[in-house]
C-alpha cells in the first residue's frame, strides 16, 4: 500500500525522518510530498528541500520524494495513494490533524489518514524551532540530518543575525 507523507519540510528534521523511516516499515512505498506554498516564506527553495530529503532518505529504498501544489488530497489521488501519513507530537497537533483528516475525507471519501506518534526524543522538535536555533548560531546537529545542518550553517553564516537590544 502506498502512503503520502506531505509537508513543507523546511527543513526536514530528525522527527520527520523518524516518521518516514517508521512509515517505510509499514507501507510498501512512501512518497515524501514537499508542498510548494507561495503564501509561506520558506528558508530553502523547493529544489533545496528535495535534495535535502533525498539525501536524508537515500537509505530507504521504498521512499521517493516529490513536490506538489494545491490540495494534498488531490495530490494523493493523482498518485493513486489512499493513505496520508501524519506525525503527531502534542495534543494540539492531534486537534489540527483530526480536523484536516475529516476535511480530506469530505473531499475524497476513499482517503485514510494514518497517524504515527513521534518518538519521545523528537516530541519537542519542529522546523520552526530548528531555524530559530540555527539563526542565532546554536548547534542543530542533533536535530536534523547532517546534510541539513550544513545547509543551515551555510545559510545563517551568510545572513547577519539581527542585532538584539541589550537587556536593561
Amino acid at each position: 500500500m502506498l502512503a503520502v507523507y506531505p509537508g513543507s519540510f523546511d527543513p526536514i528534521t530528525l522527527g520527520h525522518l523518524d516518521i518516514i523511516e517508521r512509515g517505510a516499515r509499514l507501507f510498501s512505498e512512501v512518497i515524501v510530498a514537499i508542498a510548494h506554498n507561495p503564501q509561506k516564506k520558506a528558508l530553502f527553495s523547493v529544489g533545496q528541500r528535495i535534495k535535502q530529503v533525498q539525501a536524508a532518505t537515500s537509505h530507504l529504498k521504498n521512499v521517493r520524494v516529490d513536490t506538489f501544489d494545491g490540495l494534498t488530497v488531490e495530490y494523493a489521488r493523482s498518485q493513486r495513494a489512499r493513505v496520508l501519513l501524519r506525525g503527531l507530537r502534542v495534543l494540539s497537533d492531534f486537534e489540527y490533524e483530526l480536523q484536516m483528516s475529516h476535511t480530506n475525507k469530505s473531499l475524497w471519501p476513499e482517503i485514510e489518514t494514518v497517524f504515527l506518534t513521534t518518538s519521545n526524543e523528537y516530541s519537542f522538535l519542529s522546523s520552526s524551532l530548528v531555524k530559530e536555533i540555527a539563526r542565532f548560531g546554536g548547534n542543530v546537529r542533533h536535530l536534523v540530518p547532517a546534510n541539513v545542518a550544513k545547509d543551515l550553517e551555510a545559510c545563517f553564516t551568510q545572513t547577519p543575525i539581527p542585532s538584539q537590544r541589550p537587556l536593561e
